[in-house]
């Protein structure tokens, strides 16, 4: 709270205002989305006439001096754009804008004609003024906006040279673009703002700075006609236009609303408090200068640019609500070679960074060598519990850094945290679940770095390489076909590791033959699925039929729909399916094989199963466990039309294996696809004409196999 002495003298303060006259005002240029289709569309006589209406209304209220207009520059009328004042002291803008730069050096002249102590911030670091810092009214802080016109880097510097706290909000709606446009303290700690303009951060510190009595959140139309752009004297708000629910809310709350139109200068996106800049805005005693900005540096190195990475990697930090700048880029001067970046991080607190740099590292940013760390950790004190901020691991291989050395963490999969044995010099990643008492997990983003695969920048004329990343529905099915059947009979031969993960339209569509057909000829060396894939599977070779219906003529068989229970049933009475087809019980098909063949399988019940079947796993954990198991190791995994087992499957898997999803579902081959590696590929068709396909060009093939 202020004191009564300095609330005294803020009221026995003259309050003046900086504004310019509409001389050489227009829409010459688009800089804002609210300049799109009004260039030169704004009415110099009806601009200079809102302009003077509000200019005497100012005047009633406090003193307003004038800049002079210079032709050229249509824009200095929106003298809020001038700088930031607190004292004698102001920091003069740095526009973002060529349209706009020509106004600073007649905005210094002003300043300092009138003895104030003027900053500049460096060339290139945008920062536009009181449009994007705005004093709380009670004068403890500043509220500083960046997105879009203004750099985050920018808050640490004006809060050292004011002597005062910053507080930064990013905004995210491009109609916003000055934190101006939607955001207006008011006298006594009110706030008016419009929420849907900030990200969900920026509305979360509001809320722990503004309490709920004092936020005066405004709706979409009311910002739209730029309500939060308005002046605030004492407890007079003058603005462009009011809705009357807004009116009543600032009437009851003791303010006097006066509304004066300015949609000639709305057509540049501005209105009233763009068109001023207070200043005498007064010192608080007991400044503090304090900007919770961090900024951090990375180093990227690859193909970066026609891979398009350091494009991600820049959205990453403007995603997440960061700013960056590129402090230094090495092209590579030739195709086979790699580039490198340096780019500076900023963001507006310790959380938010920690987000951006666990992401950048996802994609292969590292931290700069000379300000390398060895990897934080901390003690699990409750099992199956993880202390808090801990790294959360992707499929890509991850090293962490442990008494000055890097460590590839084993067992990598997504989703876990990473282990680290101090004394073994270790690192291991662990699903929570697994976790123990004193157990160290690494924690934050320190000493912490994952490899990514280079890019293949050429083909191999002597090898076929395997199809890039990406969900293939309109290329011709059987050229991707032909690539499958070459690399899986290159696994099979040099004695690698093939994995499926299927569900029950495999069955369904015809493909339980062809699929079995893979298991009996080494192709496959794992099957995953649930009980369905085995239940129909066996109904077919059993009955003939799947879900009732007879494949051969695709017509429902009388009482099928209790076909695949019999199965069941009939499964369960010998015990299991390896001791039906010992028996003689089942003869043919997808399970049979496996039997035969040696091939290990993994059925992972549901709450939907019937039965189930005496193999099916339904301890989740366990399943989990065991289709890990099988995966390890993995060269290539095929995923048929079974999206919930395939993405398990998809998260366990370390990048570097092959995954191939085929699914006539377009959604589901996306999800598969894109979890990020570039071993990947969609196949959106019928899983029983793939199958088919695969068959017909292995039997092409007709290589011999080599014995291991």
């Amino acid at each position: 709270m202020l004191s009564l002495v300095l609330r005294l003298n803020l009221i026995s303060m003259t309050i003046r205002y900086l504004m310019c006259p509409p001389d050489f005002y227009d829409v010459d240029y688009v800089i804002n989305p609210w300049m799109e289709g009004n260039i030169h569309r704004s009415s110099q006589a009806k601009a200079v006439e809102q302009w003077n209406k509000l200019y005497n209304i100012l005047r009633e209220l406090a003193v307003v001096d004038l800049v002079p207009p210079q032709k050229g520059w249509p824009d200095m009328v929106f003298t809020a754009n001038a700088g930031l004042v607190l004292g004698n002291k102001v920091v003069i803008s740095r526009f973002l804008h060529k349209e706009r730069q020509g106004e600073e050096p007649y905005f210094k002249a002003w300043f300092e004609s009138q003895g104030f102590e003027v900053f500049e911030l460096p060339p290139d670091l945008p920062f536009e003024g009181a449009g994007d810092a705005l004093l709380d009214r009670e004068g403890r802080w500043v509220w500083a906006g960046y997105g879009f016109r203004s750099e985050l880097d920018s808050h640490p510097l004006f809060a050292q040279w004011l002597d005062i706290e910053v507080l930064s909000l990013h905004l995210v709606d491009n109609r916003f673009y000055h934190l101006d446009t939607c955001f207006c303290p008011l006298t006594g700690g009110y706030l008016l703002y419009y929420p849907d303009a900030f990200d969900a951060y920026s509305n979360r510190l509001i809320e722990m700075r503004v309490s709920a009595e004092k936020r005066i959140a405004i709706e979409e139309p009311d910002a739209l006609n730029f309500a939060c752009n308005a002046v605030n004297v004492g407890q007079t708000v003058i603005m462009n236009k009011a809705s009357a629910s807004l009116r009543q809310r600032l009437e009851s709350l003791g303010f006097t609303l006066q509304e004066t139109p300015l949609t000639e200068f709305l057509k540049a996106g501005g209105a009233a408090k763009c068109l001023t800049l207070r200043i005498t805005e007064p010192i608080v005693p007991a400044p503090q200068e304090v900007s919770h900005v961090e900024a951090r540096i990375i180093q990227m190195q690859g193909h970066l640019l026609d891979t398009g990475l350091v494009n991600r990697a820049l959205d990453v930090v403007v995603d997440g609500g960061g700013s960056f700048q590129v402090l230094d880029f090495k092209l590579g001067i030739q195709k086979q070679s790699t580039s490198e970046a340096k780019i500076r991080v900023s963001a507006p607190d310790r959380e938010i960074m920690t987000n951006i740099l666990s992401r950048l590292i996802e994609i292969g940013a590292i931290l700069p060598t000379e300000t390398d760390r060895d990897v934080q950790l901390a003690p699990v004190v409750q099992d199956g519990v993880s202390p808090d901020d801990f790294y959360v691991t992707t499929i890509y291989p991850t090293e962490v850094k442990v008494n000055g050395v890097w460590i590839r963490a084993t067992k990598q999969r997504m989703d876990a945290a990473i282990v680290v044995d101090q004394a073994a010099q270790t690192a291991t990643c662990k699903l929570l679940r697994d976790l123990r008492i004193g157990d160290q997990v690494v924690v934050g983003v320190e000493g912490i770095r994952t490899a990514h695969r280079p890019e293949v920048r050429e083909k191999s004329t002597k090898e076929f390489s395997f199809m890039g990343a990406g969900v293939s529905s309109e290329r011709r099915v059987e050229l991707i076909v032909e690539q499958i059947a070459w690399e899986l009979r290159q696994i099979r031969d040099r004695g690698g590791k093939a994995v499926v993960t299927a569900g029950p339209v495999v069955v369904h569509t015809g493909g339980a033959p062809h699929l079995a057909y893979l298991i009996r000829e080494r192709f496959v060396h794992a099957l995953l699925g649930g009980n369905a894939i085995a239940v129909h599977d066996m109904e077919q070779a059993i009955m003939g039929t799947s879900l009732g219906v007879d494949l051969q003529r695709g017509v429902s068989v009388s009482g099928g729909h209790r076909h695949h229970l019999k199965v069941i049933n009939l499964i369960r009475r010998y015990g299991g399916i390896k001791q039906a087809v010992e028996a003689g019980v089942v003869t043919s098909g997808i399970m049979y094989e496996c039997v035969k063949q040696g091939v290990p399988f993994s059925l992972a019940g549901s709450i939907r199963d019937d039965g189930p079947l005496p193999d099916t796993q339904m301890d989740l954990i366990k399943a989990q466990q065991h289709y890990s198991e099988l995966v390890q190791g993995a060269d290539l995994i095929l995923m048929l039309s079974s999206m919930l087992h395939s993405i398990g499957v998809g998260n366990m898997t370390p990048a570097g294996v092959k995954l191939v999803c085929v699914d006539i579902n377009p959604a589901v081959v996306t999800k598969l696809a894109d979890r990020g590696s570039v071993e990947s590929v969609g196949v959106v068709t019928d899983v029983g004409l793939f199958l088919s396909l695969l068959v017909q060009q292995l039997q092409k093939l007709a290589s011999p196999l080599v014995e291991t």
